[in-house]
């Protein structure tokens, strides 16, 4: 009988890889209310830092509280086109991964030094973002043929600096927020804990979908546990509208100043190098690689999603490296996740009073999921390393141990580089590009870029643009 039983089951197993024989798992298609809890689950891990760049720039410019709402939901709408373009891909843009798009923190301090001087201000950021955006699309190709530069032992080195650099968003997120005058509150660093619980709980015990969702749950049930507790703050949900439609140029026609465009492209090449140490964790992580072609159309997405943000008075957009971790973390692979959250973001962004509920999850909730999801990259980057030979070649262990170091140094001292001119700022405050070209600096030192010990699959199966 159980016999019977198994060849029924291997039968049915059979027929089911026979319907769908050239189906990778990025390409799948899951059933609808599968794609909506995976999407939330994306939106929710990187809601905060969605919103995070306009209020700080909302600020700097001392816009009031309607006009920083704006700029709230223009933000979350350009983040739902520009994933929807980077996930499924259109003609020439698109890296067609599961990948969610935000707006950069690279940006923050140039926009803040414009939004302080009388000259730029809004407009005359617009019109750097829209500038640096063609830039960066015109840039796209000859950045996709620095690939054979990105061999196992230099990925592997950058995705760990990504990784551990990104710790301190989490552990912020998991004090209260940093600049929050109760930060390190032990009720905050309890419900972070509770949440991080909850997570490897769910990873351990459940199973199918409840694990795949263990990020989302842990997250909900620490949003109940911070309710009950009264930590919770709907505050002005009330006054939020229900519907609020996005128009392009709402506050005027840009201002193109050359000097701010020059800057705003030195950050656009931060973002792009950046970046693609972000493709190719996740290239790793689901188990396709990714060739030169399909690195140039996500930089180029890069490139049109910031000049998309220009024009919807929004800001520089790149692919959002906690959600790589979730990826890693919940094991899904499917691209259409993240078209799904895409459309959320999209609905989030018309709907300015659903957004307020989803931004009133306080940080130190999320921050229980962060520890999870970025440490999940560091580990990506180290699983990476293990291909790397160390032993006949011993000049590696320099690489990774320089490379890593260096890429460290606005970590762990922020005022390492005070003292230098203040244009450099946004490339020597970037410690995953320190690290980035560090890696690359020593690999092409030791090793050579034709007598590299092994080139990444990425690498071998690149194609000309």
């Amino acid at each position: 009988m159980q016999k019977e039983a198994d060849r029924l089951q291997s039968e049915a197993s059979a027929m089911k890889s026979a319907a769908t024989p050239d189906v990778h798992p990025v390409d799948e298609v899951l059933a609808p209310w599968r794609l909506l809890a995976l999407g939330l689950q994306h939106v929710l891990v990187m809601y905060a830092g969605a919103i995070a760049v306009p209020l700080i720039v909302g600020g700097a410019l001392k816009l009031p509280k309607d006009q920083i709402a704006m700029l709230i939901n223009a933000d979350l709408f350009a983040c739902g086109v520009v994933t929807l373009i980077q996930a499924v891909g259109v003609w020439r843009f698109g890296i067609r991964l599961p990948v969610m798009m935000g707006v950069t923190f690279a940006a923050v301090g140039p926009m803040v030094a414009m939004a302080t001087n009388p000259s730029l201000g809004l407009l005359g950021i617009y019109g750097a973002v829209i500038g640096s955006g063609l830039f960066a699309m015109l840039a796209a190709p000859l950045v996709g043929r620095l690939l054979p530069l990105f061999p196992p032992v230099v990925t592997g080195s950058v995705i760990a600096i990504i990784g551990v650099s990104l710790m301190r968003v989490g552990v912020g997120w998991a004090g209260g927020g940093v600049g929050n005058p109760r930060f390190g509150d032990p009720a905050f660093l309890g419900v972070a804990a509770f949440v991080l619980m909850t997570i490897l709980a769910l990873m351990k015990h459940g199973r199918g979908f409840v694990r795949n969702v263990a990020v989302l749950l842990g997250l909900v049930a620490g949003m109940v546990l911070a309710m009950g507790l009264g930590m919770v703050d709907f505050k002005g949900l009330g006054e939020a509208p229900w519907v609020a439609l996005v128009q392009p140029l709402q506050f005027g026609m840009p201002v193109f100043d050359p000097v701010a465009i020059l800057t705003m492209s030195l950050v656009m090449i931060v973002v792009m190098i950046e970046s693609t140490g972000m493709f190719l964790a996740v290239g790793d992580m689901v188990g396709r690689p990714v060739s030169r072609e399909d690195l140039v159309r996500g930089l180029r997405t890069d490139g049109l999603g910031t000049l998309i943000g220009g024009v919807f008075n929004t800001f520089p957009y790149t692919s959002f490296s906690q959600n790589v971790g979730l990826v890693g973390v919940t094991g899904v692979r499917s691209r259409w996740v993240c078209v799904a959250g895409g459309l959320i973001l999209l609905l989030l962004g018309l709907l300015p009073k659903l957004a307020h509920v989803v931004a009133s999850v306080p940080a130190f909730v999320l921050g229980g999921a962060g520890l999870v999801m970025f440490g999940m990259v560091a580990a990506t980057g180290v699983k990476i390393l293990a291909q790397v030979d160390f032993a006949g070649r011993r000049e590696n262990l320099i690489i990774v141990a320089v490379s890593i170091g260096v890429g460290l140094i606005p970590l762990v001292s922020d005022k390492f580089f005070s003292q230098m001119p203040a244009f450099l700022s946004p490339l020597l405050h970037s410690g995953i590009l320190l690290g980035t070209l560090t890696a690359v600096a020593l690999n092409w030192y030791f090793n050579g870029v034709e007598n590299s010990e092994e080139f990444s699959a990425a690498t071998l199966v690149a194609s000309p643009e």
